[in-house]
């Protein structure tokens, strides 16, 4: 199939390599190269540096609301548009300029999870199963007809990044699987029962609040590990907590309880072990490692 791919970050990587084994990938849209790094060079998404390997060309519009981007779309005569974490809103002239539309891979098991961060979501929430589902876009938030589903258990240990990439990889096989043979799938309407918002992660979410519940804590590390990651505040430097453990050990709310050979914070119903650390200014760590030259005062209170 002649196929158009849209996707920016690294979830959609597998996706873009496995189409373009299988199929023809006409041209590639991905966001514009950004500003990064000390010395002001611009950083192009990892699906730019992709499709350059291969020598596919790049369109980086800042949106597809014009007419004129709009008909560059629709003069590529591709079959089909494959959506991978895009970032751009796709009018209806988009959605309708080729004979299979457009079609999403998303990181839930819609109508699950609609919207920005349905990875992180799923995981603070608890949930003990997520998926991918690959969906027709349409006009509304992740509420188009679904064609196929892929399952995977979460496990009570499993961060965020984890269950990226497994569904990065799964999401790859189930495009793969639709577009060996297309017209077999038969569309379902998504249920509204049961839907929710994955709302994206603010900044000001990520700061560690001990007076929650342990639980709630512990799924909300999980889930923002390894980006953007939860942290505390100590003696004026940022500790970003990579993993983490519960404890039966108890004390006030942010409470060092150990910080010599091992580093136990106390919440409202029991505490949490740190595991993996990163200081400000440092990489990620085993929190044995940090101890062996750092180390945080017993009975100080976090807040």
């Amino acid at each position: 199939m002649r196929i158009v791919f849209m996707g920016t970050p690294d979830f959609s990587v597998p996706a873009l390599r496995r189409l373009i084994a299988e199929h023809q990938v006409v041209c590639v849209y991905t966001r514009e190269p950004k500003v990064a790094g000390r010395g002001n060079k611009l950083s192009k998404t990892p699906i730019h540096l992709v499709a350059e390997e291969y020598g596919i060309e790049v369109r980086t519009p800042k949106s597809l609301r014009s007419v004129e981007e709009q008909q560059k779309f629709a003069d590529l005569k591709a079959d089909v548009a494959v959506v991978a974490a895009y970032g751009l809103i796709l009018p209806l002239p988009v959605l309708e300029a080729y004979p299979f539309g457009c079609l999403n891979i998303h990181a839930s098991l819609l109508p699950r999870w609609r919207g920005a961060a349905p990875i992180q979501r799923c995981i603070e929430a608890g949930d003990r199963e997520g998926g991918v589902t690959i969906m027709q876009v349409a006009e509304g938030l992740d509420t188009g007809d679904m064609l196929l589903k892929g399952y995977i258990d979460i496990t009570d240990a499993m961060t965020g990044g984890e269950l990226h990439d497994k569904m990065s990889e799964l999401g790859a096989d189930l495009i793969s699987e639709v577009l060996a043979d297309i017209t077999k799938y038969k569309p379902q309407p998504q249920s509204e029962e049961g839907a929710c918002y994955a709302q994206k992660i603010d900044k000001a979410e990520c700061k560690i609040d001990f007076t929650m519940s342990l639980d709630t804590l512990y799924n909300k590390i999980r889930a923002f590990s390894p980006y953007p990651a939860m942290y505390f505040d100590y003696k004026g430097e940022r500790f970003k907590i990579m993993k983490a453990e519960k404890s039966t050990q108890s004390g006030i709310a942010g409470e060092i309880i150990a910080g010599h050979d091992e580093l136990i914070i106390a919440c409202t119903d029991g505490a949490l072990k740190v595991t993996e650390i990163q200081r400000q200014g440092k990489r990620p760590m085993l929190t044995d490692e940090l101890l062996r030259g750092f180390n945080f005062e017993e009975r100080c209170i976090l807040s």
